[in-house]
This record gives structure tokens, C-alpha cells and sequence, in this order.
């Protein structure tokens, strides 16, 4: 991939993917995915977010940890990984076309949901993360798309602001790093995907910095319902495509 308007549209989203990362607390994959589908294979899309997300993930740690639910984080990672691989066989066994569409469906589905705002029930305990992280290995495995199940069970359990961004950053970093080995041993690593992730590191730098501005001064409500706009529109322009 030489350095063409290819790669400049690659390195723009992955931009736009870390600010909301670090302004959300999530959404890195949400945003990245659908956008990096329209211009190369999800093939190359998928471990090329895993790795900015890892970056993502080790950056804000060192200021999340000590809100950390380790417990709860652990409980959703032995989950996800046992639905990890399920979803890599996705990925790499099925249509193009066909994992497209599920992406688009997913992500409509999610900020349809998010910008309507029922209410959702209490989970009073953990014994549901079992179900909610093993949907989120799927979509991690297959679209980097583990975000939504957790961040809903993150909501169902009435964590606070501080625990939820903390916990779910924790979660996400080890997970990418799952996924990562996953998706080295399918043979996903290719130098089209490292040279890509090499322009992308400083991108991604940038793009956390700016984001954790927008998280301390920007209005959260706004910021939210224009992601969830964003990714609402273009899972339809997944599917229509």
C-alpha cells in the first residue's frame, strides 16, 4: 500500500475512530469498520483495528486503571473467548458480501437503538456476562465490533460513568490482544496491514489526545447522538452497497 489517497483515507478514519474512542470510552471499531469496508478487504480492515485499538487501549489505561471492575472485566473475557474463533471462521469462510451486510445490520440495529433510548432492565448480578461476552468474541472474531454487547451490559448493570469507561477499556485491551493472536494464526498479518498500522500509530496518538479534550469539555450527550447518527448511516450505506 503505497502512500496514495488509499492510505490517507485509511489513516483519516482511524483518526476519526481514536477520538471517539477516547471521547466514549468505545466506538473506535463502530466508526472504523463500516468506513475502512468501502475502501479495502475486510480481510485487512479487521486486523488493522484490533491493532490501533490495542494502541488505543494501552494509551488510556495508565489513566482508567483505578476505576477498574476487574472481576467483571475477567468474567466478559473468558466469554468472549470462547466466541472469538467462532467469529474468525466467519470472517475467513464467509461471502464478503454476506459479513457486509451482518455489519450493516448490526450497526444500524445498535444506533437506532441508542438514539431512541429505552430504558434497558437491571442485571443485579454477573451471571449474565457469560451471554453477553461470548456475542461480543463473535463480533469481535469477525468485524472488531465487540463494543455493543458489552457496552449494554455495561448499562444493564448500572455501572458509573468513571467504572464503565475504565472497565470497558480494560476489557477491550485484552480482548484486541485475543483477537490479535487469532487473527495472526488465520494469517490475517500482512505487510499491507503492518504498513498500514505503522502510518496509523501517530494518527491514533493524535487522534486519543484530541478525543479526551472533547470528553472533558464537550457536551456527552451531542457528541454520543452524532455517533450514533454517524454509525446508523453508515450501515446503510453497508447494506445499499
Amino acid at each position: 500500500m503505497p502512500f496514495d489517497l488509499t492510505l490517507a483515507f485509511v489513516l483519516t478514519v482511524l483518526f476519526a475512530a481514536a477520538v471517539a474512542r477516547s471521547a466514549l470510552g468505545f466506538g473506535d471499531a463502530l466508526v472504523a469498520m463500516p468506513l475502512l469496508a468501502l475502501a479495502m478487504d475486510l480481510r485487512a480492515a479487521t486486523p488493522l483495528v484490533a491493532l490501533a485499538s490495542a494502541v488505543a487501549a494501552l494509551a488510556i489505561l495508565p489513566w482508567a486503571w483505578r476505576k477498574l471492575d476487574l472481576r467483571a472485566a475477567a468474567r466478559l473475557l473468558a466469554a468472549t473467548l470462547l466466541g472469538i474463533p467462532f467469529g474468525l471462521f466467519l470472517l475467513t469462510r464467509a461471502p464478503e458480501g454476506l459479513v457486509k451486510g451482518i455489519l450493516g445490520a448490526l450497526l444500524i440495529a445498535f444506533g437506532l437503538y441508542n438514539l431512541i433510548g429505552p430504558r434497558l432492565p437491571e442485571l443485579k448480578s454477573d451471571r449474565f456476562a457469560l451471554p453477553f461476552g461470548f456475542v461480543a468474541g463473535v463480533l469481535g472474531g469477525a468485524y472488531n465490533t465487540n463494543g455493543p454487547p458489552v457496552v449494554a451490559y455495561g448499562v444493564m448493570r448500572r455501572w458509573s460513568p468513571e467504572a464503565f469507561r475504565a472497565t470497558l477499556n480494560g476489557y477491550f485491551l485484552a480482548s484486541n490482544l485475543a483477537v490479535l493472536i487469532a487473527h495472526a494464526a488465520a494469517g490475517l498479518w500482512t505487510p499491507t496491514v503492518f504498513r498500514a498500522f505503522l502510518f496509523g500509530i501517530p494518527v491514533v496518538l493524535v487522534g486519543l489526545w484530541i478525543g479526551w479534550r472533547l470528553h472533558r469539555r464537550a457536551n456527552p450527550a451531542r457528541f454520543h447522538q452524532a455517533v450514533n447518527l454517524f454509525l446508523t448511516a453508515t450501515g446503510l450505506l453497508l447494506l445499499l452497497r
